[in-house]
C-alpha cells in the first residue's frame, strides 16, 4: 500500500512516501482504506523521537476517516463500504478502567499513530470499538478533524475543568485543533472565553469561532491583559508547557483548576508552589479521553453546535509539506492530508 513513514527519528526530511505492506484484519478487527487523515503535533513529537524505542518503519496519524475495506472474523455488525470515523485511543477493553468508561486510563492504552501503525497510509487496521458513525453532511475531510482535538478538549474542559455556567476560562492557543475545539466547547457551556493568538489575523477567526476576548500574544502580555480587564480566572486549559505555567498560575482565581494537556514548549517547568497551595489552586494532567466521549460530540457535530475547523487540505504526497505548517506557521484550524 502507498504510505507516508519514517525509518528514523529526526526533521521533515525523514518523512518517505512508498510501499508498504497492507494490513489484514484478525479477529475482532477492521481495516478502513483512508480518505482523509488530519495532523496533530503529536505526529511532529513521534517523529522526532519521544519514543526512541519505536519499532521502525512507522506510520503516523492519529485522526482518520475513511471506508470499511474488510473486516475480520466475528465483526459483524459493519458493511464493507461503509463510511467510518475512528477514534484513536487503543484499550485491552477488558480491565477494569477499560469496563468503567475510562478506557484512557488502561495501562495497554496505545494512541494511533504513536504507539501503533495510523493514518498516513491507504489502510488502518483498527479494533471494531475504535470505529465512530460517520458525521452528517461532512467531507472526509472535514470529519478527520474531529477525533483527537475534540476528544482531548472535551476531557480537559468538561470532565477535569468541571466547566459551569458564566465561569471565566482561559484557553491557550484558541486557533489549535484542541484550542479551537476548547474555545467552543466552553461556550456551549455558556462561559466567558479568552484565548491567545499569534497574529492579527487570527484574532478576528477567534472571535468568530465565539471568544469573547481574543489576546495576540505576539503583541500583548496576556497576564496583564487578564488581570486588567477580567481580574483572576475559574479555569485555564493549556498545552504551552513551561513557557507559561508560572504565569497561567497567576491569572487563576483562588481555588482555581489548571487543566494541563501538553507541553508545546517543554515540559521541565519551574513554579512558585505558594500560588498553588496558599490560594488552593490545582494543577491537573489530562490525555485524550473514553471513546464513549466520542459519540456525544458527533451528535454535536450534526446538530450544528460544534464544528471542525480546518486550515488546508493536502495530499498525501505533501506531509513534509503540512509538518512544515504545523511546525513553522502555527495555523488557524487543522491541516489535513487527503489520502486517497
Amino acid at each position: 500500500m502507498k504510505a507516508a513513514y519514517i525509518e528514523e527519528f529526526g526533521d521533515r526530511d525523514v518523512l518517505k512516501v512508498g510501499k508498504l505492506p497492507e494490513p489484514k484484519p484478525g479477529p475482532g478487527e477492521v481495516i478502513v482504506r483512508v480518505k482523509a487523515v488530519s495532523l496533530n503535533h503529536l505526529d511532529i513529537w513521534v517523529r522526532r523521537g519521544i519514543y526512541p524505542k519505536l519499532k521502525l518503519p512507522h506510520i503516523l496519524g492519529s485522526d482518520v476517516a475513511g471506508v470499511i475495506e474488510d473486516v475480520g472474523e466475528g465483526v459483524g455488525d459493519v458493511k464493507v463500504g461503509e463510511k467510518v470515523l475512528i477514534s484513536p485511543g487503543i484499550s485491552c477493553g477488558k480491565c477494569e478502567k477499560c469496563l468503567s468508561g475510562q478506557d484512557n486510563l488502561c495501562k495497554e492504552y496505545k494512541i494511533l499513530g504513536e504507539h501503533v501503525w495510523g493514518g498516513y497510509a491507504e489502510f488502518v487496521k483498527i479494533p471494531r470499538e475504535n470505529l465512530l458513525p460517520f458525521p452528517k453532511d461532512l467531507t472526509f475531510e472535514e470529519a478527520s478533524a474531529i477525533p483527537l482535538v475534540f476528544l482531548t478538549a472535551w476531557q480537559a474542559v468538561v470532565q477535569k475543568g468541571g466547566i459551569g455556567p458564566g465561569d471565566i476560562v482561559f484557553i491557550t492557543s484558541g486557533g489549535g485543533g484542541v484550542g479551537s475545539a476548547a474555545v467552543q466547547i466552553a461556550k456551549l457551556f455558556k462561559a466567558y472565553v479568552i484565548t491567545t493568538v499569534g497574529s492579527d489575523e487570527k484574532v478576528e477567526k477567534a472571535y468568530k469561532l465565539g471568544a469573547d476576548l481574543v489576546i495576540n500574544r505576539k503583541k500583548e502580555d496576556f497576564e496583564k491583559v487578564v488581570m486588567d480587564k477580567v481580574g483572576r480566572v475559574d479555569l485555564v486549559i493549556d498545552h504551552s508547557g513551561k513557557e507559561n505555567i508560572q504565569k497561567l498560575i497567576n491569572i487563576t482565581k483562588w481555588g482555581g483548576k489548571v487543566v494541563i494537556y501538553g507541553a508545546t514548549s517543554g515540559y521541565d517547568a519551574r513554579i512558585d508552589l505558594r500560588h498553588i497551595f496558599y490560594r488552593q489552586v490545582s494543577l491537573i494532567g489530562s490525555t485524550m479521553g473514553s471513546k464513549g466521549v466520542l459519540f456525544r460530540v458527533i451528535n454535536l457535530i450534526n446538530s450544528k453546535k460544534l464544528r471542525p475547523v480546518i486550515h488546508k487540505v493536502l495530499p498525501l504526497e505533501e506531509c513534509k509539506e503540512a509538518h512544515r505548517i504545523l511546525e513553522e506557521f502555527s495555523p488557524f484550524g487543522k491541516v489535513v492530508l487527503n489520502v486517497s
